[in-house]
């Protein structure tokens, strides 16, 4: 598994480039300036890296990056759960245009740059020339050590989160004590004084048609008996007049028979009539003046009007302002329980250094193995009898991460004490160092491709050769890029990729081309001794190549 093709569209200084490339360890070689580290750029780009306008060819309006590898079996769930093809092959594609705007797919389907991240990460390794400066930084200490322990911080982090929470409500609900007893006060005697009126939902529309009516009830007796005067009378009375027209038209029914037909419509209406008069008798038997009951109503919607007014409320709104003040006197003594309080932060503290510990003590038992193994690479770099050291120390203040000080230590020659690794170390030496652990790190990784971007810095001679054949030994097992500019690791390779530039009507542009045979030869030689290959250099480029590879071919 690995990546097979690169296509870069007006990509910097590239033009056009389509690029298939091999397993094993390849090189990318050129002269200063010609652009050797544009394809490690190109992936980063592809692979989720921030985009900007400098990645687009002077006077071209896009440029266009598509990386293609062979997709691990562990990629396949996660394809299908983002609603992405899972094929043989990922295809990753990146288009940024004149406007900083970029667009990003995966097989085809559109993806953003997180997605992009996140398949790097199971994709490629890339290890920068300047890495060896995140060797001074405490969390990249601790990142590397975390990483190669296999250390996850996830349920740490999670528990530092809920103890810093519950270490802030504490403290804010001591510091607010005696503001929370004012207030709680406050709101005790308001719910009391509101709570004696006992205000119920709908009940002051109920009280106000009552009083209203209580208020007229001497206008609506006259109203009633006049109206049941009006129908009752004998001579006048609407009954009596009913009866008589009823009866009129059914004496002459049998000359006029639609005469029978306007009987039974009054008729009707004289039933009617008779309903009234019995529910007007009714609500004169039941229906009196009641001023005690007035009286009560009046000093009720006082007691009301008073609150309302009091609250600058509307009195409908009392029942609801009540319940309001009731959840917040709830709340505040939520808030004001100490001992929850106390008894909440005191678990998520134990669980925090339950996790811190069970970290720590995975740093620890990870740090020597650590130790070792870049002790051990650093032997053949140039530093032999070189000491490397991780160190784990219980630090001042717990964080996120735990309560671990890391450090690396190194001691550059035999029998020194090793010392902080950014006050001994000096340039060359923490290249070295950082590609001793760019090595440890990578054999234990589980990206099936390796970038090395120039990581071979500030070494040389015989350590040169070492580097060469143990990135050529890391190919047996994975695919391994590295940009370099030693002859010594190029001759290692068993793969050349040449990085040309040249100037043509469209401006300046970069080329990648495959090198073999005599091509490998004159490239070697001009690492080795200039643009201008001598029969010297060329003899000890052929030399170089037969000694790495057997024959010099790619």
């Amino acid at each position: 598994m690995a990546l097979k093709r690169m296509t870069l569209r007006d990509f910097v200084i590239v033009q056009e480039l389509d690029l298939d490339l091999q397993a094993g360890f390849t090189v990318l070689t050129g002269e200063t300036g010609a652009g050797k580290s544009i394809l490690v750029d190109a992936l980063q780009l592809a692979l989720g890296a921030r985009a900007d306008t400098g990645v687009v060819r002077e006077g071209a309006a896009q440029a266009d990056v598509c990386a293609e590898f062979d997709c691990p079996d562990s990629l396949h769930a996660w394809l299908e759960e983002a609603g992405i093809d899972a094929n043989d092959a990922i295809l990753l594609r990146r288009r940024v245009d004149t406007q900083g705007k970029s667009r990003a797919w995966v097989n085809g389907t559109p993806a953003t740059a997180t997605q992009l991240r996140f398949l790097g990460d199971q994709l490629l390794d890339i290890h920068g020339q300047h890495a060896w400066q995140s060797l001074t930084r405490p969390e990249s200490v601790r990142g590397l050590l975390d990483a190669y322990a296999g250390a996850s911080l996830l349920e740490l982090g999670a528990c530092w989160t809920k103890w810093r929470a519950d270490q802030k409500a504490l403290q804010e609900a001591r510091a607010a004590q005696a503001s929370l007893l004012q207030e709680r006060e406050r709101l005790q005697w308001q719910i009391a004084e509101l709570g004696k009126l006992a205000p119920a939902e709908d009940e002051w529309h109920e009280l106000e048609t009552q009083h209203r009516r209580l208020s007229h009830a001497q206008t609506l007796l006259e109203s009633a008996q006049g109206a049941l005067a009006t129908l009752e009378d004998d001579e006048s009375g609407t009954h009596a007049s009913l009866t008589r027209a009823i009866s009129l038209l059914q004496n002459q029914e049998q000359l006029e028979p639609e005469f029978g037909n306007m009987a039974d419509i009054l008729q009707s209406s004289l039933a009617q009539a008779g309903d009234v008069i019995r529910s007007l008798q009714a609500y004169l038997r039941h229906t009196d003046l009641d001023p005690d009951r007035l009286a009560a109503l009046d000093a009720r919607l006082s007691q009301w009007m008073t609150l309302a007014r009091r609250y600058k409320r509307q009195p409908d709104e009392l029942p609801a302002l009540l319940q309001t003040w009731i959840a917040e006197l709830r709340q505040l003594d939520a808030a004001a329980d100490l001992d929850g309080l106390e008894t909440a932060e005191a678990a998520s503290a134990k669980a925090y250094h339950a996790a811190a510990k069970a970290v720590s003590q995975t740093r620890a038992k990870a740090a020597p193995r650590l130790s070792a193994a870049i002790t051990r690479a650093m032997q053949g770099l140039g530093m032999a009898g070189g000491v490397f050291e991780v160190t784990v120390t219980k630090a001042l203040e717990a964080s996120a991460h735990g309560w671990d000080d890391i450090a690396f230590l190194v001691a550059g020659h035999p029998g020194a004490t090793p010392r902080p690794i950014g006050k001994v170390a000096s340039g060359g030496e923490l290249s070295r160092i950082s590609l001793a652990i760019s090595v440890t790190t990578s054999e234990l990784g589980t990206a099936p491709t390796l970038v090395f971007d120039e990581v071979d810095s500030g070494v040389g001679g015989a350590v040169a050769e070492t580097v060469g054949r143990l990135m050529r030994q890391l190919g047996r097992n994975r695919q391994v890029l590295a940009v370099t500019h030693l002859p010594q690791v190029a001759a290692c390779a068993n793969h050349h990729l040449k990085v040309s530039k040249c100037r043509n009507a469209a401006g300046t542009t970069s080329t990648v081309l495959p090198v073999h045979g005599d091509d490998r030869v004159a490239e070697v030689a001009r690492m080795l001794g200039g643009e201008r290959a001598t029969s010297t250099t060329l003899a000890h480029a052929s030399e170089m190549l037969n000694l790495a590879g057997g024959t010099g071919e790619a």
